[in-house]
C-alpha cells in the first residue's frame, strides 16, 4: 500500500471532464495533465490493441518520481470499426444512424504508472462494455446532434447524458462507456501494491 512517508502526487493525464468527474465521486481529486497525442489508428490495429497503446502513451507524457500516472483511452466500436469524435454534425447523424436498433462496445485502455527505485512500473488493462441501443428515429437523432452534447464524444454519444435514453441494455462497466473503467482501475493499483482510496483528499 501507498507509504505515508514517502507521499505520492496523483496525476491524470487526460483532459476528459468526464474522467474526473468519475475519479471527484470517490473524492479523488487528482492534478490534470492532458497528453497532447496523434491519436490515430493505425494500419490494422485492433480496438483493444489501439486503446492500450494510447492510454500507455498518455500516461509516459506524465511520468516522473513521486507521481502516480492514471491514464486511459475509449474507443466505440461497431462491426470492429473504431469510431472516434464526430467530425461535424453529419459524422454525428451518420454514426448515430449506424448505430441505431444494434449493439456496440465501448473499449477503455487504462494504465497506471510511476517511478520506483529510478524505474517505471507500468501496469494496464482493457475494459469492453457491449451497449445495445434502441430504434432512433430521425427526429431524435436530429435533436441529439443540434445539442452540441455528443461534439467531444467517441463514437458520438455520452451515456451520462441525454443519450441516457437511448441505451436499452448494458453488458458490463457502465463507468467505462463514460470513459474510466473504476473496478479496472482499482485493480490496477492494487497491482502496484497501492491503494487507490489512499488518494482521496480526506486522507
Amino acid at each position: 500500500m501507498l507509504d505515508s512517508s514517502s507521499p505520492l502526487t496523483l496525476v491524470l493525464a487526460s483532459g476528459s471532464p468526464r474522467r474526473r468527474e468519475l475519479l471527484e465521486r470517490l473524492g479523488i481529486v487528482p492534478l490534470i495533465e492532458p497528453a497532447d497525442l496523434d491519436e490515430s489508428v493505425r494500419p490494422g490495429e485492433q480496438p483493444a490493441a489501439y486503446v492500450e497503446r494510447l492510454a500507455r502513451e498518455k500516461a509516459a507524457t506524465a511520468l516522473r518520481s513521486g507521481v502516480v500516472v492514471i491514464a486511459a483511452d475509449t474507443a466505440v466500436v461497431r462491426d470492429n470499426e473504431i469510431l472516434g469524435k464526430p467530425t461535424d454534425q453529419s459524422d454525428t447523424i451518420r454514426m448515430l444512424t449506424s448505430m441505431s436498433g444494434r449493439s456496440h462496445q465501448a473499449v477503455t485502455g487504462v494504465t497506471v504508472s510511476l517511478v520506483e527505485l529510478g524505474e517505471p512500473r507500468i501496469v494496464a488493462g482493457v475494459e469492453t462494455t457491449i451497449v445495445s441501443m434502441e430504434e432512433l428515429s430521425a427526429e431524435r437523432i436530429a435533436w441529439y446532434a443540434d445539442s452540441g452534447e455528443p461534439d467531444d464524444k467517441a463514437g458520438a454519444y455520452g451515456l451520462q447524458g441525454a443519450a441516457s435514453l437511448f441505451a436499452d441494455r448494458i453488458e458490463g462497466s457502465v463507468t467505462n462507456v463514460i470513459g474510466l473503467p473504476l473496478a479496472l482501475l482499482d485493480e490496477l493499483f492494487v497491482e502496484l501494491d497501492l491503494n487507490l482510496l489512499d488518494f482521496r483528499r480526506d486522507t
